[in-house]
């Protein structure tokens, strides 16, 4: 079998690295992937240098799995299943893993993803959304002007990669992102619609699941929850970021709250791909929401989350590619977890998330990170591949260690005795993820 993992991220090099330990699997080609996929066995980078959301991007890619005969291909991030990336591929009688164009509007338009929760059930944040940037304006002054005000989520309706959520603490804020976001186009076309939503107070939770609807049939099946610690700086204080490590699974998530999110999220979601017609054969993350077992939905992903796919893949105790087949034919398929936990801490490039500089050596003491058990993920690093360069950071969140322990405990010091053999120039991390 032949895999194509589209993407160049730290997620896609999990998935790679899964895919790759399948017997089943004969080689594992990741486009473009990044210095770590590189050097993975039975993995080769795919040098496409247009980007896979745009259209030239997927006809190559296209024609790149035609041509190698590929078996399977699966599309990490959320860009190119927005710009319609696996209708291309159905086209050419491609089998990929992942939405359609329509059914990926769950993630690409906020407006319409809550309107599908309404309609279905979902239970979600109470919300209104507005084109108009002076009716947001009043919207906002309305909400503040009460005694005691919450705070106030502002969501851009499009992809904004990471950035288009702000919790508003005051109409101050509220009032200068709205600016930002509807006049100024801080985001582009992203901010023309915004959701003014209600502040949901809790402990949030991220479950993947694998999905396969097509014919108004189908299932959900969730994975082994995970959490993300999206602050910056330890004790979640300083800005939002894309992600800065995760853990699974989360001990907090009680029995009584899953089966909570079974009926309350993961059920009606369903009904609503089924009675929708959507052709969804891929994934979705739920980000959760939740507070004395009761679970709310705080917006669908409509691929795996990144970082939380690194400390996921650890700990599944079955064959990836066989679960795709299965996705495909609209089959069961029995899902096994190993007992204990993975902890994975994100490393990141200085001034992150903000403006980072690039081009730092990224330095790995490779035994001692064997040492520890550890799988170490490249998110935003080049070079280190067969011609002998060094790792260069890239991008922001560079690299994610993930250590599998028999507890939670063992697998958060694996982890950072891991991290410690890792080195690059203005290199970040927070020493609490899996103590937050």
């Amino acid at each position: 079998m032949k895999i194509l993992i589209i993407g160049s991220g730290g997620r896609e090099h999990a998935l790679a690295w899964k895919c790759a330990q399948s017997p089943h699997v004969e080689k594992v080609f990741i486009g473009p992937g990044n210095g770590g996929t590189a050097r993975e066995e039975k993995c080769v980078n795919v040098p496409v240098t247009a980007d896979p959301a745009s259209l030239e991007g997927q006809e190559k890619l296209k024609q790149f799995a035609l041509n190698e005969s590929i078996d399977i291909s699966v599309v990490g991030p959320e860009a190119p299943l927005a710009a319609g990336i696996v209708d291309v591929f159905r086209a050419a009688n491609l089998a990929i893993i992942g939405p359609d164009k329509q059914a990926a509007r769950l993630e690409s338009s906020k407006v319409y993803s809550k309107a599908f929760m309404a309609q279905y059930g979902v239970r979600a944040a109470a919300d209104k959304s507005f084109t108009d940037l002076a009716l947001a304006q009043k919207h906002a002054r309305d909400h503040f002007s009460t005694v005691n005000p919450s705070p106030l989520v502002i969501k851009a309706d499009g992809l904004a990669a990471g950035k288009g959520v702000v919790v508003a603490q005051n109409l101050t804020e509220a009032q200068d992102t709205l600016l930002s976001f509807m006049q100024d186009k801080s985001l582009g076309d992203a901010g023309n619609a915004v959701l003014l939503e209600e502040f949901l107070d809790g402990s949030e939770v991220s479950v993947l699941a694998a999905v396969s609807v097509t014919g108004g049939k189908g299932y959900i099946l969730p994975f082994i929850p995970a959490r993300d610690h999206k602050r910056r700086f330890e004790g979640a204080q300083g800005p939002n970021t894309g992600g800065m490590g995760a853990v699974s699974p989360v001990p907090d998530f009680t029995v009584a709250a899953f089966d909570d999110f079974l009926r309350s999220i993961a059920e009606p979601t369903l009904a609503g791909m089924k009675a929708q017609g959507l052709d969804y054969r891929g994934f979705i993350f739920f980000g959760l929401m939740v507070k004395d077992n009761r679970c709310r939905l705080l917006e669908y992903n409509v691929r795996l989350g990144d970082p939380e796919t690194q400390a996921v893949v650890p700990m599944m105790d079955f064959d990836f590619p066989g679960l795709c087949t299965a996705m495909l034919q609209g089959r069961d398929f029995p899902l096994a977890w190993k007992s204990g936990a993975a902890c994975a801490p994100v490393a990141v490039a200085h001034g992150y998330p903000g403006p980072c500089r690039k081009g730092d050596i990224i330095t790995i003491d490779t035994s001692a990170v064997e040492s520890t058990g550890a799988k170490i993920f490249i998110s935003g690093a080049a070079g280190g591949g067969t011609t002998g360069e060094p790792l260069r950071t890239s991008g922001g969140r560079v690299l994610t260690v993930s250590t599998y322990g028999a507890t939670a405990d063992e697998a958060y010091t694996r982890a950072y005795q891991a991290l410690k053999a890792v080195s690059f120039e203005g290199m970040g991390f927070r020493t609490d993820i899996g103590k937050e």
